[in-house]
């Protein structure tokens, strides 16, 4: 289990040995076994074995970068197995160690790398994922708490990391101008291709703001993080990371989708998929070849301009102009991409959608939408647009061939068999808002209590939700949705019923007051085990939490209030850093994002373990129910991963480990904050757990 340790690293001065390779592997002590498309060694230093370090090997020899990452067992051996025919650069990484020098080998060498002591904890911070560095920040009194403030924080990393090199040092030119930390502040959050947002969230900390002034001088002054990062333990140490480069090195938010959520074996060795909001593109990786490229994905929507004409890294270059903005993606059973994108102007809606001839459009009329549905057929290479009434965003295929987007207040879908049919955006899909059946009659009826009337037992009553992350229950089919702001703290459940829009009704769930205020706060994303059980990441709070339906005494009731089954709730908490002078409780400096199940145990630590990203500390988070224990997947280099969704893929059920991994992507916002800076692109990344960290 990770767990969060502190106090400063001891000092320590390193001779820089070079590595020493040599081709056979009998009678080394301590010496591993390798086959020929493999590397391997032990990594030792000037404090012995090193334990649970990276070995990074790295190549730009294929048609895209390509980088393999494994840790060192108890005694410092390791083995980067079935690398590609190529020459590459290894180093080790690892907390408590400075980055040692790169040395070339090719597979089939055996390599002993020198692991380099930092000579201080300023130098090992190097390699601290941003959470580390931002729990440097040191939240004051004043006008909003300290738990507003570190929610407004938080929801920075909705786009990007706080801590990382690219937020904690302010650019030399624009300190230069400024007279002082607070005033390069305020002006750096307004420039860039997003100035006007930032600096919209930055006015909202007031004077609090000062806080980031004084953190940042801090580590200017030569200030390093106190609490240190845990390296890899246990199964951790088992973890293989492959990454290779997609994309463009101006991207950002980039969602990415290798099979069908449910059914693991679909597009077995195929292409990977990934959509990128700010380039207008559909990312592509062939992870076979190696070869990455792009899809322009084509719009008739009006041109997005968010760029501000001093940007630090592109000056007044438009690099985020774009017309289809696309955000989230899926793949259905024929290996289909369906991704949600801008087909029109918002305004433009069609009229069937304030219509009341519309059955759906009678129940709830919906008079703007700004990002509807395309779908890319890889056999025809060809989109088709799917006109939405409804803002489409994150989304989940269900076994009834409907691809479910929810928004505020509402859930929508797209029947893809109907879409196939007939081709007619009306007749493929529908939407419901979120109405509990009060009068215990089977339906909603029209003519319902709004959220803010008193509740009236004869009639059905309209609830107020978000439903940024929906997830379809595939023990029955129901569809359940989850809000991410930092007040949010609910669970709707929405049964479609054979005919909606009057047979969907709505369940509203809420933990009960004793774990809310300071406890659990700000809701996150959401999905749900084959067994019908709700996982939902608190990003607020950092709490991940379990929703058990089928322990509630009883739901023949409705409750409007979300006070119906305080028993179906139970919450955990992992350790990690949090802001030392939090007084009333732990305020983490991180954030959690979108969770998901690993359906098909694609990571070999038991079918529908969930799991979820967190945007500050470059992984993602494996929740074991059996031990209630976490388990950090850990991307350790280049530094900026965040990842918004994962996919499991089985390409061989016979290959054991090696024929099946978890696929996610980079979804940093902004790919010049990453490590190496302006010029990075961002990565697609797959995650294998083997046996043990020698198995090859």
């Amino acid at each position: 289990m990770t767990r969060l340790r502190t106090g400063l690293l001891a000092g320590g001065v390193a001779t820089l040995i070079a590595a020493v390779s040599g081709l056979a592997v009998e009678g080394r002590q301590g010496g591993v076994v390798i086959d020929a498309d493999d590397i391997g060694g032990v990594v030792t230093s000037s404090a012995g074995p090193e334990a649970g370090v990276w070995v990074v090997a790295e190549t730009t020899d294929l048609p895209t970068r390509f980088i393999r990452i494994v840790a060192t067992d108890d005694e410092g051996r390791y083995v980067v197995p079935d690398l590609p025919d190529a020459t590459y650069e290894l180093f080790v990484r690892g907390y408590g160690l400075v980055d040692s020098p790169r040395v070339t080998a090719t597979p089939g060498q055996t390599v002993d790398l020198e692991g380099v002591v930092a000579p201080d904890a300023r130098a090992a911070a190097a390699v601290y994922p941003a959470a580390w560095w931002l729990s440097m920040l040191e939240l004051p009194e004043g006008e909003q708490s300290q738990q507003e403030l570190g929610s407004r924080v938080t929801g920075c990393m909705n786009c990007h990391q706080v801590g990382n090199r690219a937020t904690r040092e302010i650019p030399g030119d624009i300190l230069d101008a400024a007279d002082s930390h607070l005033a390069a502040w305020d002006r750096r959050v307004a420039m860039g291709p997003m100035g006007a947002s930032m600096a919209g969230m930055w006015g909202g900390l007031g004077e609090q703001r000062r806080m980031f002034a004084d953190w940042s001088e801090r580590i200017a002054a030569g200030e390093a993080p106190t609490q240190t990062p845990p390296r890899p333990a246990g199964i951790e140490r088992n973890v293989v990371v492959t990454l290779w480069d997609w994309g463009t090195a101006t991207d950002g938010r980039t969602d990415s989708a290798a099979s069908d959520v449910r059914d693991g074996t679909v597009n077995a060795d195929g292409l990977v998929y990934g959509v990128v909001q700010p380039s207008d593109i559909l990312a592509v990786l062939d992870p076979v070849e190696h070869r990455a490229f792009n899809i322009d994905i084509p719009s008739g929507g009006p041109v997005i301009q968010e760029q501000t004409p001093e940007s630090p890294y592109w000056g007044d270059d438009p690099v985020w102009a774009r017309r289809s903005d696309p955000r989230s993606v899926a793949m259905d059973g024929d290996g289909r991409v369906w991704l949600t994108g801008r087909v029109r102007a918002p305004g433009e809606q069609p009229e069937f959608c304030t219509d009341p001839a519309n059955a759906f459009a009678a129940h709830y009329p919906i008079a703007q939408a700004t990002r509807q549905v395309f779908m890319y057929d890889p056999e025809t290479e060809a989109f088709s647009e799917i006109d939405t009434c409804f803002s489409a965003d994150h989304n989940q295929i269900g076994e009834d061939e409907r691809i479910y987007y929810g928004f505020q207040n509402g859930l929508g879908w797209i029947d893809m068999e109907i879409w196939d049919e007939t081709g007619d955006a009306e007749a493929a899909q529908g939407w419901c808002p979120g109405v509990v059946d009060t009068n215990q009659d089977g339906i909603i009826t029209t003519g319902w209590t709004g959220p803010d009337d008193p509740v009236d037992p004869t009639r059905d009553h309209a609830i107020r939700f978000g439903c940024y992350s929906p997830a379809v229950n595939p023990a029955d089919g129901s569809v359940w949705c989850s809000g991410n702001g930092r007040n949010q703290r609910q669970l709707v459940r929405l049964e479609i019923g054979d005919n909606p829009p009057e047979s969907c009704t709505a369940e509203l769930y809420e933990p009960p007051p004793s774990v809310m205020n300071p406890g659990a706060y700000g809701s996150g994303g959401l999905h749900l085990t084959t067994e019908g059980v709700a996982w939902q990441d608190w990003r607020g709070s950092g709490h991940f939490a379990r929703f058990d339906r089928s322990r509630c005494e009883d739901i023949s009731g409705p409750q409007a209030d979300g006070q119906g089954c305080p028993e179906g709730w139970t919450f955990f908490r992992m350790d990690k850093p949090v802001y030392q002078n939090a007084e009333a409780f732990p305020i983490n400096s991180d954030e959690s994002y979108l969770t998901q199940v690993d359906h098909h145990d694609v990571l070999g630590l038991g079918r529908d373990v969930p799991l979820y990203g967190v945007v500050n500390t470059d992984s993602l988070e494996v929740f074991r129910p059996d031990t209630e224990e976490f388990v950090t997947l850990r991307v350790p280099y280049p530094l900026g991963f965040f990842s918004r969704s994962s996919t499991g893929r089985v390409d061989d059920p016979e290959a054991g480990w090696k024929g099946k991994g978890l696929w996610s992507s980079y979804s940093n916002y902004a790919a010049w904050h990453l490590e190496g800076g302006p010029g990075t692109n961002q990565k697609v990344i797959k995650f294998q757990i083997r046996p043990d960290p020698l198995a090859h």
